[in-house]
């Protein structure tokens, strides 16, 4: 998981002010598209009401929030004070990430299994929504699905920021020497993440919603909604040094 951290990182030892800029930019950038990551923001949007490119950049930057929120304040202590989370903390933080991937995965089965991912699409505001609607037997009335909350993402953000705080922590400090400097710098991690993360959020959306995925997304669900429940029981296992991890 940190190799690639790792070998950015290298570059700013000792490095100026600018290039530590740099550094922390780059890898906030990166970090958002760890696997994890994106398996908890897959199940999250699609098991959602509102498909739309828009909708799902609220829920990726609510969910980029908390991540920042936890992993500043987190972070905060490693920085300044080479404090790290004692090991069975850092393993249960850990832990608790692959099973809120494996919930999220399970809520997303559950809510197919129900038949709730019938897609309607239609023109709003100049740009397409997707949206899910429970089709009752025996009659064609609508009702739509009740919507994923901003909130939801950000607390599911939290949990994550927590969990990846004390890897983190240790990229800066072997790159940074400069307490002032590695706290602008987590700080600017924490925020490029959360940008990351929208900008991500956005264009898994706009292709929820693109013509090929939307005829097709009913038997799309089961198989993204799998994949990520392997993940999630995998990334647990090897929080918990039972199974490798390769990332």
């Amino acid at each position: 998981m940190l190799g690639l951290d790792n070998w950015i990182a290298h570059f700013s030892d000792g490095a100026t002010f600018g290039l530590v800029v740099v550094v922390a930019i780059v890898l906030g950038l990166r970090h958002a598209s760890d696997p994890d990551h994106l398996a908890a923001v897959t199940s999250l949007i699609a098991s959602g009401h509102d498909r739309s490119k828009r909708a799902a950049a609220r829920l990726g930057a609510a969910w980029g929030l908390g991540h920042a929120v936890s992993l500043f304040c987190f972070g905060l202590p490693i920085v300044l004070f080479k404090a790290f989370l004692p090991e069975p903390v850092r393993q249960g933080a850990e832990t608790s990430v692959g099973l809120v991937i494996v919930a999220l995965a399970v809520w997303l089965l559950v809510r197919w299994r129900r038949g709730l991912f019938h897609l309607h699409v239609h023109p709003h505001d100049g740009s397409l929504h997707a949206h899910g609607h429970i089709h009752p037997a025996g009659r064609h009335a609508h009702r739509p699905l009740r919507a994923r909350s901003p909130y939801q993402a950000c607390a599911i953000g939290l949990v994550h920021g927590i969990g990846g705080s004390a890897g983190i922590g240790v990229l800066l400090l072997s790159a940074i020497h400069d307490r002032v400097v590695a706290v602008g710098a987590l700080a600017l991690f924490a925020l490029c993440t959360a940008f990351s993360m929208a900008l991500l959020s956005t264009g898994f959306g706009a292709t929820l919603v693109s013509r090929p995925v939307r005829r097709s997304f009913g038997q799309l669900v089961p198989v993204m909604a799998l994949v990520s429940l392997a993940f999630g029981v995998w990334y647990a296992l090897g929080a918990l040094d039972l199974a490798p991890y390769f990332f």
